[in-house]
């Protein structure tokens, strides 16, 4: 998706404004806490995957968590 496409997916919600661009990279945690200059907790780490189901889930985590994966997988 665009980020021509995404703002004006937010604009029906008013909320086109509060997207940031930066100069830099904020790739990883650690850059985009660099470049919004904060520390790596307050960023937060966003995975998609699909379910066996076909489905789909969306995990958030604070920036300086871990995942276990062998304990999600279960």
């Amino acid at each position: 998706m665009s980020i021509e496409n995404v703002r004006e997916y937010l604009k029906k919600y008013y909320k086109e404004k509060d997207i940031m661009e930066f100069d830099v990279s904020s790739a990883t945690v650690e850059l985009a806490a660099e470049a919004v200059g904060v520390e790596p907790a307050k960023i937060t780490k966003t995975l998609a995957l699909k379910t066996k189901d076909d489905g789909c889930m969306v995990i958030c985590v604070s920036g300086d968590g871990k995942i276990d994966n062998k304990k999600f997988k279960k």
